[in-house]
């Protein structure tokens, strides 16, 4: 899927030292899709930043356009709280 990053999902991503790479990752295989509010998604999987902890790296996504458009991404340690179990 091709995605569209928005100004202020590039600024988040500065801010919260969150590489395109593990971004693009999340994006393109997300393990677990999450419903949020409205046409809003989160592409959500459990990563490893580079100082080897973990985190749920989460990608706020509208993709009931084409290109689908990435609101905003972040990082947190509260995995428990937005993980979804089938």
């Amino acid at each position: 899927m091709i995605f569209k990053l928005t100004n202020h999902v590039k600024e988040e991503m500065a801010r919260r030292s969150i590489p395109w790479t593990l971004l693009e990752q999340v994006l393109n295989n997300p393990q677990q899709i999450v419903i949020e509010k409205e046409n809003l998604k989160a592409y959500q999987s459990i990563v490893s930043f580079d100082d080897g902890r973990s985190f749920l790296l989460r990608a706020i996504v509208d993709d009931t356009v084409t290109p689908a458009v990435v609101v905003t991404a972040y990082r947190t340690s509260k995995i428990r709280k937005y993980w979804r179990s089938s």
